[in-house]
C-alpha cells in the first residue's frame, strides 16, 4: 500500500472507486483510510555448528516464555471487552498458549535444532510449515475449520520467529479517532487490541466471514469487510472512504449521492441506538404488568460504568477470576474486599451476586498451576477438578472468599449480597461448600468482624446436565440456581464452541439443553427459590419469549444486551410467551424451534 499522506490528499476529489469483499459486521462506517501492516521478520534460513544447540535451544525457551507473557497480557486486555468478544477470542488465546507450551510444535522445534542443526527461528519455521501441511492433507468437509487450525499454527509461529529475531510487532495503539482501517490481514490478537470507540471501521484485503478475526469484530460491534482483493493497492493512507459491513464493500472517494445515502443509514443506526438508550429508565415489564429482572454479567470492575449506563438492576453474575489471573500470588482476604467493595458500592444497594472461583476449563492461572500447592486441571481440563470440585480440595481458597464476601456484605445495606457456587454436581457438593460457609462465619464472629444476622444467600450454578437433572434435590440445599446455559449446552452436547470442526454442532436451542433449563428453572419454582439464567441465552431478544414462557424471570447478561432485551420484554405478553414455549417444548428438531422462534418474533413485531 502506498503509504504517502500528501498522496491521499490530493488524491482526494478522485473518480469513485467501489471494491467488494466479505460482508463480516454489519454497520456503516465513514472516514479517513488508515493503513497498517506487519514489519516483515527477516529470518533467512540458518544452520548452527554442534556446539551451538543448547544456545539455540535456550534461546526458543526464552521465546517461547516472552510469546506466553504477551498472551497473558492480551488476555487481560480484553477483559474490558464487551462479554461476547471475550467469548470468542478467550478460548483462540487459550489455545495459543498450549500451542506454547509442551506442544507438537515446540518439542518439533527443539527437535531440528538438535537432529538437523537449525537455527531456532528457522526450525519454528521449518516445523510449522510441516504442521500445516500436515493440516492441509486431511480430507474433511470441514474446509473452513482445517483452514483455521493451520492459521493458528501459522499465527503462533509468527509470534515465535518475531520475538527470536526481535521484530516489532504491528503497532495499533495510535490509530486516528474515526479512521478506517485498512491491512493486507489482521489476526484475531490485533482485533483484540482495536478500541470500538476510536475505530469507525476495518476492511482488509485477506480473510472470511467465518475466521476468528471475523468473529471477533462482529463481537466488538465494529463495521467490517474482510476478503476485499485490490485494496492495499487501491487506497492510500488519508483517502476518504466508506465502508458498509453489510453490502460487504468498501468506496473510496465515495461520490456526493454515495456519501449522502451513507450519512442517510448512519443516521438511522443513531436512531436506533437513541431509541434503545430512552428505555433505560422505563421498566422491564409485559404488557400484561409482569415484572422482569434485567441483570449484568461483570467481568471486571472497570465495566461498571457500562452496566450503569445500560440501566441494569444490579449484577447477576460477578465472575471473580480477574482477582486472581495473570499474577503469581493469590489474593489474601483484604485485596479480594477491597475489590469486592468497589462493585458493591458502585451498584448503590442493587443486588449483587458473586460467583466464588471458578478455576480450570479453559481458564490459566499461574498462581494456582505453579504454586506452592499446585493445581492441575487434568488432561481434559473442561471434565477434570475445576469450578467446586478445586474448592473443596482446596478449603482454604473458599474460606478467604467467603470471608471477604461476609465483610463486603456486612459493611453493606443487609440483602443485596449473594453468593453462588460454580460447576456444582450433586447436593452433597452444596452441603459441603455451606459448612464451609458457616463455619468461616462463626470464625468471623470469633474475630469480632460484624456480620449480617441472616448469612447472604448460598446459591448454585446449573451447568452440567448432572446438575440439572438432580436439580429437584439440589435445591434443597441451595437458596437459589442460576443455569449457566454456555456451559450446560457444551456438556450436554459434547461440544465445544473452539473446536472448528464441532462447533457447527453447538447450538442452544437443541430440545435437550431446552429441556434441561425447563427442569431445572420448574424445579426451583416448585420450591418458590429464586432462579436466573445468566448464559449466552439471557442476552438473546429472540430467546426473551421462550425463556419467559418457561419460568424465568431473571435474566443476567452483557450490559450492551440488556436495552434490546428490555425492549424484547415490554412487547410481550406472559400467556402468549407460555403458549409458546409449550409448543416448542413439543418439538424435537432443533431448525424447526429455529422457525418457531424466528416466526413468533416477527409475529411480534408485526403486532408492535
Amino acid at each position: 500500500m502506498k503509504t504517502d499522506p500528501s498522496k491521499g490528499k490530493s488524491k482526494g476529489k478522485g473518480r469513485e472507486v467501489a471494491i467488494p469483499g466479505i460482508a463480516v459486521s454489519p454497520g456503516v462506517a465513514i472516514g479517513l483510510v488508515f493503513d497498517t501492516s506487519d514489519p516483515p521478520a527477516e529470518a533467512p534460513r540458518r544452520k548452527i555448528a554442534p556446539d551451538a544447540i543448547e544456545v539455540e535451544r535456550q534461546k526458543l525457551a526464552a521465546a517461547t516464555a516472552f510469546s506466553r507473557k504477551q498472551i497473558s497480557k492480551l488476555k487481560t486486555r480484553i477483559g474490558v471487552l464487551p462479554e461476547e468478544a471475550q467469548e470468542e477470542i478467550a478460548p483462540l488465546l487459550d489455545a495459543h498458549l498450549m500451542m506454547l507450551g509442551n506442544s507438537r510444535l515446540i518439542r518439533g522445534a527443539r527437535k531440528r535444532i538438535e537432529s538437523e542443526l537449525l537455527g531456532a527461528e528457522t526450525a519454528v519455521g521449518d516445523e510449522a510449515e510441516g504442521i500445516i501441511a500436515a493440516i492441509q492433507a486431511i480430507k474433511d468437509d470441514d474446509k473452513a475449520g482445517l483452514a483455521r487450525r493451520a492459521t493458528e499454527v501459522r499465527d503462533i509461529a509468527r509470534r515465535l520467529v518475531r520475538n527470536l529475531t526481535a521484530t516489532p510487532f504491528r503497532s495499533l495503539k495510535d490509530l486516528p479517532e474515526g479512521c478506517i482501517l485498512v491491512a493486507e490481514e489482521l489476526t484475531p490478537a490485533d482485533a483484540a487490541l482495536l478500541d470500538p470507540a476510536r475505530i469507525a471501521g476495518v476492511a482488509t484485503e485477506e480473510g472470511g466471514a467465518d475466521g476468528h478475526t471475523a468473529i471477533m469484530l462482529r463481537a466488538l460491534g465494529i463495521p467490517a469487510v474482510l476478503g476485499a482483493h485490490g485494496l492495499t493497492e487501491a487506497a492510500e493512507r488519508g483517502d476518504p472512504a466508506v465502508l458498509d459491513g453489510a453490502a460487504g464493500r468498501v468506496t473510496l472517494h465515495p461520490s456526493a449521492a454515495t456519501l449522502a445515502g451513507a450519512k442517510d443509514r448512519l443516521a438511522a443506526f443513531a436512531r436506533e441506538r437513541t431509541k434503545l438508550g430512552k428505555l433505560r429508565r422505563l421498566p422491564a415489564e409485559t404488557t400484561d404488568g409482569e415484572q422482569v429482572e434485567l441483570q449484568a454479567n461483570l467481568e471486571i470492575p472497570q465495566e461498571l460504568p457500562l452496566i450503569a449506563q445500560a440501566g441494569a438492576q444490579g449484577i447477576g453474575l460477578l465472575r471473580t477470576e480477574f482477582l486472581f489471573m495473570n499474577r503469581e500470588d493469590l489474593p489474601d482476604e483484604d485485596a479480594q474486599v477491597e475489590a469486592y467493595t468497589q462493585v458493591v458500592e458502585a451498584m448503590e444497594g442493587l443486588p449483587v451476586t458473586i460467583r466464588v472461583l471458578d478455576w480450570g476449563g479453559e481458564k490459566d492461572m499461574e498462581a494456582l498451576a505453579e504454586g506452592v500447592v499446585p493445581v492441575h486441571a487434568g488432561g481434559n481440563p473442561a471434565l477434570g477438578l475445576r469450578g467446586l470440585r478445586m474448592l473443596l480440595k482446596r478449603p482454604e481458597l473458599l474460606e478467604v472468599q467467603f470471608a471477604a464476601v461476609l465483610r463486603v456484605a456486612a459493611a453493606g445495606a443487609d440483602g443485596n449480597v449473594r453468593l453462588l457456587l460454580p460447576m456444582v454436581t450433586i447436593p452433597e457438593e452444596v452441603r459441603q461448600a455451606r459448612e464451609i460457609y458457616e463455619r468461616v462465619a462463626r470464625r468471623l464472629r470469633r474475630r469480632g468482624e460484624r456480620l449480617p444476622e441472616k448469612l447472604p444467600p448460598l446459591g448454585v450454578m446449573i451447568e452440567t446436565p448432572g446438575a440439572a437433572l438432580a436439580a429437584d434435590a439440589i435445591a434443597l440445599e441451595a437458596d437459589f440456581f442460576a443455569i449457566g446455559t454456555n456451559d450446560l449446552a457444551m456438556y450436554t452436547l459434547a461440544v465445544d464452541r473452539a473446536e472448528a470442526e464441532v462447533s457447527h454442532l453447538y447450538d442452544p436451542l437443541h430440545p435437550a439443553v431446552l429441556r434441561l433449563v425447563q427442569f431445572a428453572t420448574e424445579a426451583a419454582l416448585r420450591l418458590r427459590m429464586p432462579v436466573s439464567i445468566c448464559g449466552e441465552m439471557a442476552g438473546n431478544p429472540l430467546l426473551t419469549p421462550l425463556l419467559l414462557g418457561l419460568g424465568v424471570r431473571t435474566f443476567s447478561m452483557n450490559a450492551s444486551a440488556i436495552p434490546r432485551v428490555k425492549q424484547a420484554v415490554r412487547g410481550l405478553d406472559i400467556g402468549d410467551c407460555a403458549r409458546f414455549a409449550r409448543r416448542v417444548m413439543e418439538q424435537s428438531d432443533p431448525a424447526r424451534i429455529r422457525e418457531l422462534v424466528a416466526a413468533f418474533a416477527d409475529g411480534v413485531t408485526e403486532r408492535a
